[in-house]
């Protein structure tokens, strides 16, 4: 079966996580090869930049820097884990990848689209998933199930005010509009009925009826 790289996306809480350990198991179960990883990380050095962005020093980075620090992250994950699994002909499925940078840094923070793609493009020669899904739920969902997840442990970038997550939610919205490749799913239901839609919208890909 042809590689496959496969990214979920979405703000805090909506259960990217989640979805990307049903699938991985799911194609597990069908003899389909697959990595598992996650950004930023999924390397030594990308996991040593996650440290410094989700528990930075003194009082945290400048959006630039922060942009710069995940690039470079997903340059090293590119490189050395993505890139060599889809030339093994694995399936790799990412929790998270560039689309959160365009929705965090580049809109919610105020750095612009247009820069976080040039980053993209210097650092990891422009490689996207040939399929992402963008993971979707009511703010109120959303809160109740990261105070049951975290209780009142954020990092850096979930903790910042209300205000920041509805620009990253309406980001994200924005940047699927137009783009074929981003399948939006609607993440208030149980995870049974989340993965069951992305099952549904991967058959194609895997040879089934949808």
């Amino acid at each position: 079966m042809k590689a496959r790289f496969i990214a979920f996306e979405g703000g805090e809480g909506v259960g990217k996580s989640t979805q990307a350990k049903k699938l991985a198991a799911a194609l597990a179960e069908r003899g389909v090869e697959t990595m598992l990883t996650r950004e930023p990380g999924g390397t030594t050095g990308a996991e040593m930049i996650r440290n410094l962005l989700l528990e930075p020093p003194g009082t945290g980075w400048r959006v630039q820097a922060e942009a710069l620090l995940f690039a470079a992250a997903r340059s090293d994950h590119v490189a050395k884990a993505i890139k060599p699994a889809l030339l093994a002909g694995k399936w790799v499925i990412c929790d998270r990848f560039v689309l959160s940078s365009r929705a965090y840094q580049g809109l919610a923070g105020g750095l612009g689209d247009d820069e976080v793609r040039v980053l993209h493009q210097i650092g990891s020669d422009g490689l996207l998933p040939c399929r992402t899904f963008l993971l979707e739920a009511p703010c109120e969902d959303v809160a109740e199930r990261l105070r049951r997840r975290d209780g009142d442990e954020v990092d850096a970038i979930g903790g910042r005010d209300a205000r920041y997550h509805a620009d990253v939610a309406r980001g994200f919205a924005g940047l699927a509009q137009g783009d074929d490749t981003i399948v939006q799913i609607d993440a208030s239901g149980s995870a049974e009925d989340v993965h069951a839609q992305v099952m549904r919208e991967l058959a194609p890909l895997l040879g089934e009826e949808s």
